[in-house]
């Protein structure tokens, strides 16, 4: 890999895309009945759970305690930019006033439209607004049953010979997503999930379900989980605009057929499990998500990072508290990931980069010993700052390094680093060389 300090091409994405690629990190949210078991989303689904079993969930959802403006709050707080909300997790149930079922939050005793809160809410601290949409459902009476992959009664005899209409569901699923569309303004990014085995692409009337959505929505941000071949040169007007990797960073930015750059999101969890699930405290460290973001950015993606309410509607404090830590060093570190990229630098032994034109960002975990080495820098950086104060770094080769005449490198006088998470060390390119 060239070690030339050239900022990485920024990848030519359509104009809808560009806040997407410029924010880097976002709330993901999943709240549902399933919260009231607590057991995780998958619950009807993984224990066979009958509609009946199911049922006293829908009767006595009533978060109480729901107040999106706190999650707004802490999603702020915590540097992210965007978040995206389960309006229809695969149980069926709608958190908002769906015209086309009774199975929705309205008609819970929490009585209300839990979706539109959360919109406005987010909306009133300037943090862009998404919807996640299962194209699943396992509640409509014309969803497959029977045989299904997941679907909670894939076994049940008493299903064996159940008939349904496809196209029925089909309508559904349409019509729900064009009311999610236009009744509560620009939606930003709609999440699908998920596409699996021969239910995938135009089984979901995908192209006609996109041709939609882009006629009452054209800056939609769409994700890739309708199907298509997201890194086809030229992938199907469904594969969506981005790719996203599930619990997983990928090895390197992913990139289509013509090795040209491709947005991806990764979704991950900050504890074990999507929705709440009350035994679950196998919580992400502040650092591990820190770090984790920065990879991301430094391949050329975004993290959406979630967080699972309980069933009073409240975000576990766990998660709250490591929302927090986050947020304290994207207060000062921000500018290391808003708008930045890769870059073309190897990636160095002691952490990472990440970049925006002429501004280089050195992502430093390990102090290691003796200097830090910028391989192939030397006389080609103005100046250098800790970004977190900006206190100012010398740039220069030290006595025990003159063999190495193509390299820049700092000193800390500590033993250890400044920030033992990440020291961010901002390094101004001359104009001729970013």
């Amino acid at each position: 890999m060239s070690t030339s300090p050239v900022s990485a091409p920024a990848s030519a994405v359509a104009p809808h895309l560009e806040w997407f690629v410029h924010e880097r990190f976002g709330m993901f949210i999943h709240w549902g009945l399933y919260a009231i078991p607590a057991r995780g989303e998958w619950v009807r689904s993984l224990e066979k759970l009958t509609k009946d079993d199911y049922q006293p969930f829908f009767e006595e959802f009533n978060p109480i305690k729901y107040d999106p403006r706190q999650w707004a709050k802490a999603a702020k707080a915590a540097g992210m930019k965007y978040a995206v909300m389960t309006a229809k997790h695969h149980d069926g149930f709608c958190l908002f006033d769906s015209k086309l079922t009774d199975y929705k939050a309205t008609n819970t005793p929490a009585g209300r439209d839990l979706i539109r809160e959360y919109i406005d809410a987010f909306r009133e601290v300037g943090i862009r607004v998404g919807l996640y949409y299962s194209i699943i459902d396992w509640h409509h009476e014309h969803y497959p049953h029977y045989g299904d992959k997941i679907h909670p009664m894939r076994d049940n005899e008493a299903f064996k010979d159940y008939t349904y209409d496809f196209n029925q569901y089909l309508e559904y699923m349409h019509g729900q997503v064009r009311e999610l569309l236009t009744g509560y303004g620009p939606i930003d990014i709609m999440w699908f999930d998920f596409s699996y085995d021969d239910m995938t692409g135009e089984k979901w009337r995908a192209t006609e379900l996109v041709q939609m959505m882009r006629s009452i929505q054209p800056n939609i941000v769409i994700d890739n989980r309708l199907g298509g071949d997201g890194k086809s040169a030229n992938p199907e007007i469904y594969a969506g605009d981005f790719k996203s990797p599930e619990q997983i960073l990928p090895p390197e930015g992913v990139v289509n057929e013509e090795g040209k750059p491709v947005p991806w999101e990764s979704c991950i969890t900050l504890n074990d499990h999507w929705g709440y699930c009350s035994g679950d405290n196998n919580y992400k460290s502040p650092k591990t998500v820190i770090r984790g973001l920065v990879e991301c950015v430094s391949k050329g993606g975004n993290l959406l990072l979630n967080v699972g309410p309980n069933a009073l509607g409240e975000i576990p404090s766990l998660s709250l508290d490591v929302l927090a830590e986050v947020g304290k060093w994207m207060d000062g570190n921000g500018r290391s990931i808003y708008g930045c990229g890769p870059s073309k630098l190897e990636k160095p032994e002691w952490g990472r980069y990440t970049q925006r034109g002429n501004m280089l960002y050195a992502h430093i975990y390990d102090r290691g010993m003796g200097p830090i080495n910028f391989r192939g820098l030397s006389g080609k950086v103005k100046r250098a700052r800790l970004l977190c104060d900006g206190t100012e770094i010398k740039v220069e080769t030290p006595w025990m390094a003159w063999e190495y005449a193509e390299d820049a490198f700092i000193s800390f006088s500590s033993a250890e680093l400044p920030d033992s998470i990440d020291t961010v060390v901002e390094l101004e390119l001359l104009d001729g060389d970013k």
